[in-house]
């Protein structure tokens, strides 16, 4: 798949640490699924990768080598901040990321939101598998093929309208940079704000003002990696902030780092 490094912090450091890759699901997955995503490193010092998390649950199969067995666990939307993982030694994870909207109908009897800024065990939620399965594959074809076969027959048995729904409206809030009101958004789905605000609870996990907020930090970080050429009271203006000082202020309390300290490409 095309490389998309947005929402990873210093992805150059990143990729020069751990081999890092994604795969597409079966197709009967691909309407729940975003992609599939593992990484692979053996390092020599402990290093920590952070992402701005986007409004998606994650499940993951694991493997540190010398902590033990492979694990597999559920990850909610990261709605607090930053999610920072440390790594070391040898290990790997293969990991799917539902697309927003798309995981309730594998968990339907709770709201997405009852998973968000929670990181428990998988099988709190699907069914128990051996996560070895999973990762000890050494082709990526293999390792995509068995979460195929792991979740394939999870798929439900018919859409769900209102997680179609979500899924359209997270869509257009991260392609439009138009969409800077709840209420606006609301308006154009024909609903009112409460009525808005319930669906993405019980769909999405986090707030659509959180969505609007966090993917304009994300195009402010990819930004901020070629910072030479932008012009950020501009960018400010074009991803509605009042001003530039409450885009750096913004883009501050959520990376850690002002954008002018901010590792560049």
């Amino acid at each position: 798949m095309e490389r998309d490094t947005r929402g990873i912090v210093d992805p150059d450091t990143l990729l020069t640490a751990v081999r890092f890759r994604r795969h597409e699901p079966a197709p009967p997955l691909r309407p729940y699924v975003e992609n599939y995503w593992f990484i692979d490193w053996d390092l020599p010092a402990p290093y920590a990768s952070h992402v701005v998390p986007h409004p998606a649950v994650n499940l993951t199969f694991q493997w540190e080598e010398a902590d033990g067995p492979p694990y597999g666990e559920l990850t909610g939307v990261w709605a607090p901040g930053l999610y920072t993982r440390k790594i070391g030694g040898r290990g790997r994870v293969c990991g799917v990321k539902f697309r927003p909207g798309m995981f309730r109908p594998f968990a339907p009897d709770r709201p997405v939101s009852a998973w968000t800024g929670r990181v428990l065990p998988y099988a709190d939620v699907f069914p128990a598998t051996d996560p070895a399965a999973v990762l000890t594959p050494a082709a990526d074809h293999d390792r995509a093929a068995a979460l195929d076969a792991y979740l394939l027959p999870l798929v439900p048995a018919a859409p769900d309208p209102q997680a179609e729904l979500a899924r359209g409206l997270v869509a257009r809030i991260r392609a439009e940079r138009g969409v800077r009101r709840v209420a606006g958004l609301a308006a154009d789905g024909g609903m009112s704000v409460r009525s808005l605000q319930r669906l993405f609870a019980a769909y999405v996990g986090v707030s659509p003002k959180w969505c609007v907020l966090r993917y304009r930090i994300h195009e402010a970080v990819e930004a901020a990696a070629h910072r030479d050429a932008v012009d950020w009271a501009a960018l400010a203006a074009d991803l509605g902030y009042a001003d530039q000082a409450h885009l750096v202020r913004d883009f501050t309390s959520t990376v850690g780092m002002p954008p002018t300290s901010y590792p560049t490409g």
